[in-house]
C-alpha cells in the first residue's frame, strides 16, 4: 500500500487554542457548528389543536381554537465538544398559530388568521360555558354548510428558534413551521317560522 503523497504536505506547525475559543482555521468545529447540530436534533411535539364545538361546526357560529399550553412549552437541545469548553444550546418556542379554514366561505378570528401566543404561554382560549355569544380570540366562523363533505381546517404552528453558546455567542436560526389538518363537518340549522 502506497503512502498518500498529500499526507506529507502539511505546511503549518501545530498550535494550541484556549478552551472555548475559535481556532480560526477552516473546518474547525465552533459554537455555530454545534448550534447547527443541536438545531438538527430539536424535536417539537406534533401540532394538535383543541376545538369547541368538538367534531362539528355550525354555519355562522364561531368555532373556538386553542393549544394546550402544557403540551407546547419551549424545547431546548445542547450540543457540546467534550474537553474543549465549546457548547451551544438551541431553544425552540411556539410563537403563533396560523389558521386556514379550508374554504373561502369562512372568516378567521382574528381576521389575519394569525393567533399570537398569550402571556401565559397559551395560544387561543379554551371555550367555557357562557361564552357562546362571544367572539373567540382564535378561531373560525364558517359561512356555508359543507354538505355531506368536510372543510380541512389547517393549523400551522410557528416555532421561533434561537441559540446561545460558549463565549457569549448566539443568534437566530430559521423558524420551524408545523401544520396539521382537521376535517370539520359544518352543518346548517334551519328553522320553520309560522
Amino acid at each position: 500500500m502506497k503512502d498518500d503523497p498529500a499526507a506529507n504536505t502539511c505546511t503549518r506547525d501545530p498550535f494550541w487554542v484556549d478552551n472555548g475559543e475559535n481556532p480560526g482555521v477552516p473546518q474547525a468545529i465552533d459554537t455555530e457548528t454545534l448550534a447547527g447540530l443541536a438545531h438538527q436534533r430539536t424535536v417539537v411535539p406534533p401540532t394538535e389543536i383543541s376545538m369547541a364545538p368538538n367534531g362539528k361546526s355550525t354555519v355562522n357560529a364561531p368555532t373556538w381554537v386553542w393549544l394546550d399550553k402544557g403540551a407546547f412549552k419551549p424545547v431546548s437541545v445542547t450540543a457540546s465538544l467534550p474537553g474543549t469548553g465549546l457548547w451551544a444550546t438551541t431553544t425552540a418556542k411556539p410563537v403563533s398559530l396560523h389558521l386556514d379554514p379550508g374554504t373561502a366561505d369562512a372568516e378567521t378570528l382574528p381576521a389575519s388568521g394569525e393567533c399570537l401566543i398569550n402571556d401565559d404561554g397559551s395560544i387561543g382560549e379554551p371555550y367555557a360555558r357562557g361564552k357562546g355569544e362571544l367572539t373567540p380570540p382564535c378561531g373560525v366562523r364558517y359561512l356555508r354548510s359543507s354538505g355531506d363533505d368536510t372543510y380541512g381546517l389547517e393549523a400551522t404552528l410557528t416555532w421561533e428558534i434561537t441559540w446561545e453558546g460558549a463565549g457569549g455567542t448566539g443568534g437566530d436560526l430559521p423558524n420551524g413551521t408545523f401544520a396539521t389538518t382537521t376535517e370539520v363537518p359544518v352543518q346548517e340549522i334551519q328553522s320553520v317560522n309560522r
